[in-house]
C-alpha cells in the first residue's frame, strides 16, 4: 500500500532549533534554502508545514530550548506566496501571549491571503520565564489555563467574523470591525501539548490534538482513555489527531523502519502526522521528501 502523503505534514527545517536534536546543516540552513524545501512539499502534495512560536528565550533556557524561532506569521506569509496547496500549521502559538482579537485579526488575514490555509495550533504555555519577561506573570501565569479556555471560546467566537462578538470570565468584546478577517469561520484550532488534560481541552474546545515527545504506545493510550469521556460522544465532528513520532525517520537510509513508524501512529488513532527527517544537506532533505513520498507502507 502507497502512503497517502496527504496526511504527512513536515516540521520547516531550521525554522526552530532544538539542541538535543539540531547542529550542522539544520543550523546553518537559509531561509532561501527552507522555502525551497518548502515549495518541494508544496509540489509532492504534503498536507502542512509546521512552525513554533517562541517570543523571546529566556537565556537560562537556551540549552533546553533554543533560541531559534522563526515568527510563524511572517514566515507563512512569505510561504503562502510560494506555494498553492500546502497549508500552514502553527505548532504552537501560545494562548497567553496574545489577546485573541490579535490573533483572529493577524492570522485570519493569513488565512485570506493563503486562501484558506491556516491551521492555528494553540498551547498553554509552560515557560514561566518567557511569561515574566512579557510582563504577564504571576496571577496570569498561574490562571493560563482558565485563561486559555476562554480564549479558545473567544476565537471560536470571532474568527471569519466581520464584527465578532464574546463575552466571557477573561475576554470581552463587542461593537468593533475586523476588517480583512478569516476566510473561514471554522479555521480548524489544534491544541497542542503532552498531558491528558491538553487532549482533554481538544476534546472539549478544539478541532484537534497535536501532541509532542511522546511514543505512539503513549498516544495511543491516552486516545483510548479519551474516548471514554462523554464530551468525546458529544462532538459534532470527529477530533483530528496529529501525532508525531518522538524521533526523526530516515526513508532513504531506513525505509522500514519509517514505514513502522508511520503505521504505528496510524495504529495509535493519528489522522495525519508531522514529521522530521535525518538530512544533512538541502539536497538530501529533498531526496527524502521524494523518498517518503514513493514509501510503501
Amino acid at each position: 500500500m502507497s502512503l497517502d502523503i496527504s496526511k504527512i505534514g513536515i516540521n520547516g527545517p531550521g525554522l526552530s532549533l532544538s539542541p538535543a536534536l539540531d547542529g550542522g546543516w539544520a543550523s546553518s540552513v537559509t531561509f532561501k534554502e527552507i522555502a525551497s524545501i518548502v515549495s518541494a512539499a508544496d509540489r509532492l502534495g504534503y498536507d502542512h508545514i509546521a512552525c513554533a512560536e517562541h517570543i523571546g528565550v529566556p537565556s537560562q533556557e537556551a540549552q533546553r530550548r533554543g533560541v531559534r524561532y522563526y515568527d510563524p506569521l511572517a514566515t507563512f506569509g512569505y510561504f503562502s506566496a510560494i506555494t498553492t496547496n500546502i497549508e500552514f500549521t502553527t505548532a504552537v502559538l501560545v494562548l497567553g501571549y496574545h489577546h485573541p482579537l490579535e490573533i483572529a485579526k493577524r492570522y485570519g488575514t493569513l488565512d485570506t491571503v493563503s486562501g484558506g490555509r491556516l491551521n492555528l495550533g494553540l498551547g498553554v504555555g509552560t515557560l514561566k520565564e518567557e511569561f515574566d519577561l512579557l510582563g504577564i506573570g504571576g496571577a496570569e501565569f498561574v490562571e493560563r489555563g482558565a485563561r486559555a479556555d476562554d480564549a479558545l471560546r473567544a476565537l471560536k467566537a470571532c474568527l471569519g467574523q466581520r464584527e465578532p462578538e464574546y463575552h466571557g470570565p477573561y475576554y470581552d468584546f463587542s461593537g468593533l470591525t475586523i476588517d480583512p478577517c478569516a476566510l473561514r469561520r471554522d479555521v480548524p484550532l489544534f491544541i497542542g501539548g503532552r498531558t491528558p488534560r491538553s487532549l482533554r481541552r481538544a476534546v472539549e474546545l478544539g478541532d484537534g490534538w497535536m501532541p509532542f515527545g511522546l511514543t505512539a504506545e503513549e498516544m495511543g493510550a491516552m486516545i483510548a482513555k479519551a474516548r471514554e469521556l462523554p464530551s468525546w460522544h458529544e462532538r459534532e465532528r470527529p477530533l483530528q489527531m496529529i501525532l508525531p513520532p518522538p524521533n526523526r525517520i530516515d526513508p532513504i537510509a531506513e525505509p522500514e523502519h519509517a514505514a513502522k513508524t508511520i503505521r504505528d501512529l496510524f495504529a495509535a488513532g493519528a489522522t495525519k502526522t508531522t514529521l522530521n527527517f535525518t538530512a544533512h544537506s538541502t539536497a538530501h532533505y529533498l531526496e527524502q521528501l521524494e523518498g517518503l513520498a514513493a514509501l510503501e507502507l
